[in-house]
C-alpha cells in the first residue's frame, strides 16, 4: 500500500497485519485519484473518510493538501495507526475518530465537500449509505460522495447517483449533492 500522489507521493505504509481491513488498492486507488484529480481541486477541502481502516485513503488526500480529513472507524486500532502515522507524516489535518459510523452519521453537526465511505462489503445496510448521509444533511452542496463497495451489489438507487465505475471486483459509486 502506497501514497500515489502529492506532497508525500511515493510512500509506501505498512499497517498492523492485525487491522480488521480491506483496504482498496493501490490500482483501484489510482483510478479514483485519477477522476477525482479532474473533478476537484484538493486544497481547501473538508473531508470524512467513513470505515477508515488503514487510512489509505485519508493518507492519499493529506498528501494532495486537503484542508482537514476526519477519518471515522470503529475500531481502535485502526484509529491508532491513523493517529500515530499521520503524526509522524506531519498530516495535522488528519482527525482520527472511534466511531460506529451510523451512530456518527446521524450525531455529525458538520458538512463535508467530500465523503469517501469504504463499509465492509457485507454489512446489511450498505444499500442505505448515500441516503442516510443526504438525509442528515452531511454533504455540501457541489459536495461529493463516494462509496465503494463490491461490483455484484447495485447502488443506482439514490437520486444523486451520478456514475459507478468498475475495477474488478470493487466498485466505486458517485453521488452528487447539487446547488
Amino acid at each position: 500500500m502506497r501514497i500515489i500522489g502529492g506532497r508525500i507521493g511515493g510512500l509506501r505504509l505498512n499497517p498492523p497485519t492485525n487491522l480488521p481491513v480491506r483496504p482498496t488498492t493501490d490500482i483501484a486507488k489510482e483510478a479514483l485519484f485519477n477522476i477525482l484529480q479532474n473533478r476537484l481541486e484538493f486544497d481547501g477541502l473538508h473531508c470524512l473518510d467513513l470505515f477508515a481502516g488503514t487510512g489509505n485513503i485519508s493518507f492519499e488526500l493529506a498528501s494532495r493538501e486537503v484542508k482537514q480529513v476526519d477519518s471515522i472507524d470503529l475500531h481502535f486500532k485502526c484509529v491508532q495507526y491513523i493517529t500515530e502515522t499521520a503524526k509522524k507524516m506531519k498530516l495535522e489535518q488528519i482527525k482520527a475518530k472511534k466511531a460506529d459510523v451510523f451512530k456518527f452519521i446521524s450525531s455529525c453537526k458538520n458538512t463535508y465537500d467530500l465523503i469517501f465511505a469504504d463499509p465492509p462489503y457485507d454489512i446489511p445496510k450498505l444499500p442505505q449509505l448515500p441516503k442516510l448521509i443526504f438525509d442528515h444533511n452531511l454533504l455540501n452542496d457541489n459536495g461529493l460522495l463516494i462509496v465503494e463497495h463490491p461490483s455484484t451489489r447495485q447502488m443506482e438507487e439514490h437520486p444523486n447517483f451520478i456514475e459507478t465505475r468498475k475495477y474488478g471486483y470493487s466498485s466505486f459509486s458517485f453521488y452528487t449533492n447539487p446547488q
